[in-house]
């Protein structure tokens, strides 16, 4: 097409004469080959065309139904120009062809008033040759590539508009754009695109919608390529921004850390929205607790915050420094208007311009949204920071502030608009209420946490039967507090008990339901039951619990009210462990050789069912064996089974290791993943057997003229053991034990003494019946007995067995003095 006054000689007419000389040339042919008619006339026509002359041209050219054809012809200028020529014989009187009169157009054309209306199009319109050389451009085009259409015309794209480094301009990238046209000329299919560049003469980078389509001759080869466009800026952000958007809704807030929510609101925007996002926090806010009012801050006082998330584009500025850094806003400052007002505030560095553009390019100026009152702010101040427009946003969530969050452009020319400003504020309101989330769950996790570690054992008690040690972790962040426990309970008859066990659910109730079973079990072992009827007494006071807590509305209808537990008693005389499970793991016993020792028994229900039987097991234990009694967190993983975690456990037991503590952390360190989503528990604890020569039993006749024959048989062992301080006492109170044997007793009745770290005095008999202590009246000729012994020892008591009962007593030993 041409310009305008191209438009007014539309037609190029020359006249050939019989011998293919040039005898005419007028204006239009003139403007459009850029031949004059003395540079013309005289010469043959075929000097005009660019490849060899077409058969029968000009006689019979155009002759036939179609009276055109195509021929590429020479400009003045070198280029190659498209046309369609039609020869009409010129005629004398006789009726003889006198020549011919060649009417050229260039291919393609349309009526003036056609190419008027392309030329006014608002889209960019462009037609090229299959080399990419520009046959046409509208004005829309020309403002888009900053030349006019004769500075372009005949040259290849590039040779116009060179490439850009895209590593020194990737927002200046058109290379799709040629890629596309390329690809067009070569495939003859049409394209459709979307591309972002900045166009020459802009500060901007525009989003270009472009349709790209070939042009075909009668024989349906592509002679061009044309293309149409329009800047669909406005759009393209509005897309973005819901984009923007919807990444927010799957990046923030998704775990339970305030930090890592804060920084995930600081990552989220760049460098797509802003390039510098940074967000202050209260300091009550990092500690869980309820954040200050704004109001206790005087007129005159800076507020005080902590800078907890940062992210910049520049590599330099980064994130935040450490995890969190002080920072102050004083009064009158844009960030504590804002938190005094609950109102955002919109900065910019320069003034906007006329037809809406701004002083440093042209901005969004299709963006419909309108400000809200008070925005935007012009601050020239900004221009010294390298900042170009910032917005400023209270963090607010559920009627509480939080902290403050500013988005900062550096160098990008765009403005912000009044859509940033409810992005931002979207942006803003969705980690605000995630963040106060996390505090809210900080909160409770610390006192979960406080709780359950009040609740769990500060120190495992002296005792001899084993060699213990244990861990206890709490789920990562961003999961609740979960009810694992472990004890060792030192039981009668230097015996041990092991415990461990897992409360179902999380957070607070499952911490106290814990403490609650915890000192249950300590209360049961007490009574020295075995494990089996422990486990029922505890199933019972499970029960008890949920109903309780059905009876106060505080049931949680998921079931979460249930536990696991695992009870083992462990004697060093015997070495024979005893052992039950209501639905926890059993656990993994490892010989001193390292092979892994079988355990007969079966975990029962979980407790909380009620009405099933718990099943005891026993075996016997070499010397040094390895217990590790553990909740399923320690085995949990999405990586492996049970059973595969069972077998990892058991590989890395096998490490040798001289201390039971560092073994610990081995296995801490290879079983469990860094983000962990359950409590995990463990208790290690290798046997030792106590020396024969410790122990000393005598089987007593029911004859009360043995009591004697049993003093001196405990005076005796007391002496031989070196404790002819204890024997006193001893004496007592074997004399009164044993008495009460014969009495109240029944055969066959026994004596053992075991030196431990005390001196335990043991009566068995086969009756079922418990004494009692009682207080003796003035008069009563008994019942002073098990008075004398509660008085002379540290600790007395009873334990029921499969056979009888055992009374005993135990007394303390001075400390060996130091060598």
């Amino acid at each position: 097409m041409e310009m305008a006054g191209k438009q007014d000689a539309p037609t190029a007419v020359a006249v050939v004469g019989p011998d293919g000389l040039l005898s005419g040339w007028s204006e239009g042919a003139r403007l459009l080959l850029g031949w004059t008619a003395q540079e013309t006339v005289g010469r043959p026509v075929t000097d005009l065309l660019a490849d060899p002359p077409p058969p029968g041209f000009p006689e019979g050219y155009g002759a036939g139904p179609d009276p055109t054809g195509f021929i590429p012809l020479r400009h003045r200028d070198g280029s190659t120009l498209d046309a369609v020529v039609a020869a009409h014989p010129l005629f004398g009187p006789d009726s003889r062809v006198l020549g011919h009169a060649l009417t050229i157009q260039r291919w393609g054309r349309r009526p003036v008033i056609a190419d008027r209306a392309f030329e006014q199009s608002p889209f960019a319109l462009g037609v090229y040759d299959p080399h990419l050389r520009f046959l046409w451009i509208n004005a829309s085009s020309a403002r888009v590539i900053a030349h006019t259409e004769e500075q372009v015309l005949g040259k290849a794209y590039r040779e116009v508009l060179p490439e850009f480094d895209r590593t020194l301009f990737p927002e200046r990238d058109d290379k799709p754009y040629t890629d596309a046209l390329a690809q067009v000329a070569r495939t003859g299919e049409p394209m459709r695109l979307i591309t972002v560049f900045q166009p020459r003469g802009s500060n901007y980078a525009n989003a270009w919608a472009t349709s790209i389509w070939p042009v075909r001759d009668a024989e349906g080869r592509v002679r061009a390529i044309a293309n149409w466009g329009f800047d669909m800026s406005a759009e393209y952000w509005a897309r973005q921004r819901l984009l923007l958007l919807n990444k927010a809704s799957g990046g923030i807030g998704r775990t339970l850390d305030v930090i890592g929510t804060a920084q995930e609101l600081a990552d989220t925007p760049v460098p797509g929205f802003a390039d510098l996002v940074t967000v202050d926090l209260f300091d009550e806010v990092l500690r869980g607790e309820e954040p200050p009012s704004v109001s206790a801050f005087g007129p005159g006082e800076t507020i005080a915050l902590s800078r907890a998330a940062q992210h910049s584009a520049n590599e330099d500025t980064g994130r935040a420094p450490g995890p969190t850094t002080s920072v102050g806003h004083p009064p009158g400052s844009v960030a504590a208007r804002c938190m005094a007002t609950g109102r955002s505030t919109v900065q910019l560095a320069a003034e906007p311009g006329e037809g809406g553009e701004w002083a440093f390019g042209p901005g969004l100026a299709a963006d419909p949204a309108h400000w809200p009152p008070d925005n935007p702010v012009i601050d020239e101040s900004l221009a010294a920071d390298g900042l170009t427009g910032r917005i400023t946003v209270p963090l607010r969530a559920r009627g509480a502030l939080l902290g403050v969050v500013a988005f900062s452009r550096l160098d990008r020319p765009e403005a912000f608009t009044a859509d940033d400003l409810i992005l931002a504020e979207e942006l803003t309101a969705k980690a605000a209420v995630a963040i106060d989330n996390a505090r809210r769950y900080s909160r409770e996790r610390t006192t979960a946490l406080t709780l359950q570690r009040s609740l769990l054992p500060q120190g495992l008690p002296s005792q001899e039967a084993v060699e213990v040690a244990s861990r206890y972790l709490p789920a990562g962040t961003g999961a609740e507090v979960g009810g694992d426990w472990f004890d060792v309970i030192p039981l009668s008859g230097a015996r041990v008990a092991l415990v461990v066990g897992d409360v179902v659910g999380h957070g607070l109730h499952a911490s106290a339901s814990m403490g609650r079973l915890r000192t249950a079990v300590r209360t049961l072992a007490d009574v020295d039951l075995p494990p089996d009827e422990l486990l029922t007494h505890l199933d019972d006071l499970v029960l008890h619990l949920a109903s309780d807590l059905q009876a106060t509305g505080d049931f949680q209808p998921t079931g979460e009210s249930g536990a696991t537990c695992l009870y083992t008693v462990y004697d060093p005389v015997s070495r024979r462990l005893t052992l039950a499970s209501a639905g926890h793991p059993l656990p993994l016993i490892i010989s001193p050789d390292g092979t892994r020792s079988p355990v007969p028994a079966h975990p029962g229900p979980p407790l909380g069912i009620g009405g099933l039987p718990f099943e005891a097991a026993e075996l016997e234990l070499p010397e040094g064996s390895l217990l590790t009694l553990y909740t399923d967190g320690l085995l949990e993983s999405r990586e492996r089974d049970i059973d595969e975690g069972i077998a990892a456990l058991h590989t890395v037991l096998n490490r040798s290791t001289t201390s039971l503590e560092a073994l610990c952390d081995t296995v801490i360190d290879a079983m469990l993943p860094e983000r962990r989503t359950d409590d995990a528990a463990l208790l290690l604890a290798r046997t030792r057997a106590l020396d024969p020569r410790h122990v000393a039993d005598w089987e007593v006749e029911p004859d009360t003229a043995q009591v004697p024959r049993a003093r001196k048989f405990a005076v005796d062992q007391v002496d031989a053991w070196g404790l002819e301080e204890a024997a006193f006492v001893t004496e007592l109170v074997v004399s009164e034990l044993v008495t009460n044997a014969i009495r109240y007793g029944e055969p066959p009745i026994r004596l053992r003494l075991i030196r431990d770290t005390s001196l335990i005095c043991e009566v068995s008999d086969a009756s079922n019946t418990a004494p009692h202590l009682r207080r003796a009246r003035a008069f009563d000729e008994g019942g002073r007995g098990l008075l004398l012994v509660a008085q002379l020892t540290q600790g007395w008591g009873t334990r029921h067995t499969t056979n009888g009962k055992t009374i005993w007593c135990a007394q303390s030993l001075p400390e060996p003095e130091p060598h």
